[in-house]
């Protein structure tokens, strides 16, 4: 993984030392629930959940500068929510934040970072975001940083105890390929 920064953030691998601000926002119900993922219930957890991140290298912590603090996380994951678009290079990206920091912009910024990231240095066709139904602070984030709505899909979510949630997904294209776009 490569470190990406921005005004306020460095978004950089992860690092057990992490474990203690992860767990700060980890065990607030607001945040795991919404992305799909039971709340933290030690610190011991969130050192498991890190040690993952590492080994797979697709999440990103995000450090406040100003602070040198993990506030959140970002990921690129490896999905491809439609078929239809199965042959393109695509990526599905995404985050959580500490409650202290919501309303400030700062994902926004993350997400706009780690698109240029897909688009010029992954060379990614295509990238998705998606939120569940009633995750109004995602829905806005998704919105303010170029996504277009594209479906509503219902999931089933091992992790919250086989629970059907409605997932909105959006999708931009690569501004250097939009001659790619292709509709189901």
């Amino acid at each position: 993984m490569k470190r990406i920064e921005t005004e306020r953030l460095i978004l950089r691998p992860w690092t057990i030392e992490d474990a203690e601000d992860l767990y700060e926002y980890a065990k607030d119900e607001r945040v795991g629930p919404k992305a799909g993922w039971p709340t933290h219930k030690s610190i011991m957890e969130s050192e498991c959940i890190i040690k993952m991140f590492i080994e797979t290298k697709e999440v990103f912590a995000i450090e406040m500068k100003e602070l040198s603090k993990v506030i959140g996380s970002i990921g690129i994951h490896n999905r491809k929510p439609d078929e239809h678009l199965a042959g393109l290079r695509q990526a599905e990206i995404g985050y959580v934040l500490n409650p202290k920091f919501w309303g400030q912009g700062i994902m926004p910024e993350a997400v706009n970072a780690v698109k240029d990231y897909c688009f010029n240095v992954l060379c990614l066709d295509l990238i998705w975001c998606g939120h569940f139904d009633k995750n109004i602070q995602s829905e806005k984030v998704i919105k303010k940083t170029g996504f277009e709505y594209q479906f509503l899909k219902e999931k089933i979510y091992e992790k919250l105890d086989n629970k059907k949630i409605d997932v909105v997904y959006y999708n931009i294209f690569n501004p250097s390929q939009e001659r790619m776009k292709i509709k189901p």
